[in-house]
């Protein structure tokens, strides 16, 4: 049974889907303006084991929005003497390719809100038939919060706090309420425009996840994902729209959120220069390293980045390929599954994802079950199990092991145990001679205070 945190309840509940048979999720996607930074990351590698989760025991759907008619974009497409529609096609091909380097894969469909003005215009219009919307001359299309009566009971609140997405909260001088928001912005001079029976225009930011949402999944959906700062106002405002078009509730049944990402224990800012990009770290570290990375930390928790912490989480993945490839057989071997700590290991692993996707405590499972193999290095393993538990961990957690564990010959595996053996013994003449014998087959042997890591670097 899979358990969840529902930001909605404040409490971890049991998931039961609304059809067993189509379960639907939906994750806030990126405003295509640049490239996409660690916050980012963050956000849809932990989201992408809770899709991965999710698809291991139901049919589900996994869909992403992706913003790309926005403020932001129209500003910088003008800064840089660009169409609008340029600038978006660069930044949502640099998104999915950045995603698709972190192992990102989950996602069954990016729906651009461009492309679902239709629907879009559709909502408007039940809004406004139900009195819910009203027109501010000049400005455009806005929601009266104060005709809603559940507002705020995603947040808590109905005020703004200093980690809100404030950016979007819509400025009209003449709303009718302070944080009414706009679902349809007016057309102004150099803006592109749609047609629409209430005046042309462009949609507002909260609409297009709903109408998104309805065009795929309809008025009501088992889960929706983002980070920590959409909750108030954009994720409050989901559901005001959708509860008001279509009177059922809940929206959503399980809201899940993601924490924030520091940087060196500072808020990441462009003005403190401590803002990194997803490519930027990409040019320096695996991009399973990076994602080790953001799943050490519960999806719920903050996570610090430094370098020393991803050095870490690479040393760390490095270790794991090392073990996975020493206990990789080239011939069968006799199945003891009652000692077998692969085996026991993969239900342990799911069973911590089940959990409210404990990663901290699947990746202690794994270092665990590795260390185990590591210390019975001499005893024969059933070949079959341990790719069951590479298979577990790559499914459920997209690290790639079985990809990226070196093929090393068995010559090659017994030179690297004889190393280890030696350190064991304190032979520190024989260990070097062996790391310089493994240097010329191609082995580049590096000594780290968590032992000893090995990297494959064919001559």
């Amino acid at each position: 049974m899979i358990k969840l945190y529902n930001t909605l309840t404040k409490q971890v509940e049991d998931f039961e889907p609304i059809d067993p048979n189509n379960v639907r999720l939906f994750v806030c996607g990126p405003t295509v303006y640049d490239y996409s930074h660690l916050g980012h990351a963050k956000t849809y590698v932990q989201l992408d084991v809770l899709a991965r989760l999710l698809k291991s025991d139901y049919t589900t759907t996994y869909l992403q929005n992706i913003t790309d008619i926005d403020d932001k974009i129209i500003t910088r497409a003008a800064e840089q003497g660009i169409p609008w529609q340029e600038l978006r096609d660069t930044y949502q091909q640099a998104y999915e390719e950045d995603m698709q380097q972190l192992g990102n894969t989950s996602v069954d469909r990016y729906a651009r809100a461009t492309d679902f003005i239709d629907d879009i215009i559709r909502q408007v219009e039940m809004l406004i038939e139900k009195d819910y919307a009203y027109v501010v001359e000049g400005d455009g299309i806005y929601f009266e919060i104060a005709k809603f009566a559940d507002y705020g009971k995603l947040s808590g609140r109905t005020e703004l706090q200093e980690n809100d997405a404030q950016s979007r909260i819509d400025q009209s001088d003449h709303k009718r309420g302070w944080n009414d928001f706009a679902l349809w912005k007016f057309s102004k001079p150099g803006e592109p425009v749609w047609p629409a029976p209430f005046g042309e225009g462009r949609p507002g930011w909260h609409i297009e996840d709903t109408a998104i949402t309805e065009h795929f999944f309809g008025p009501q959906y088992d889960v929706h994902g983002g980070a920590i700062d959409l909750i108030f106002p954009h994720h409050e405002a989901e559901i005001t729209q959708m509860e008001s078009a279509s009177g059922k509730v809940p929206f959503v049944r399980y809201w899940v959120h993601t924490g924030f990402l520091t940087i060196d224990d500072q808020k990441m800012s462009k003005s403190l220069h401590n803002f990194y990009t997803i490519r930027e770290i990409l040019e320096k570290y695996d991009p399973m390293a990076i994602r080790l990375f953001m799943l050490q930390s519960h999806y719920r928790s903050p996570i610090n980045f430094s370098w020393d912490n991803l050095l870490a989480a690479d040393n760390r993945l490095k270790h794991w390929r090392n073990v996975a490839a020493l206990r990789h057989q080239t011939h069968e071997v006799r199945a003891d599954h009652s000692e077998n700590p692969s085996l026991a290991a993969v239900g342990a692993i799911k069973e911590a994802l089940s959990n409210d996707l404990n990663t901290p405590e699947a990746l202690r499972l794994i270092d665990e079950t590795f260390s185990e193999l590591e210390a019975d290095h001499h005893k024969d393993l059933d070949h079959h199990s341990l790719v069951q538990l590479l298979e577990t961990i790559d499914e459920l957690l997209g690290l790639s092991l079985i990809d990226t564990t070196p093929d090393i010959t068995d010559d090659q595996k017994q030179l690297i145990l004889e190393r280890e053996r030696a350190r064991e013994d304190k032979d520190w003449s024989r260990s070097d001679k062996l790391r310089d014998h493994l240097r010329h087959e191609g082995i580049e042997v590096r000594d780290t205070p968590g032992g000893p890591i090995w990297e494959y670097r064919p001559l």
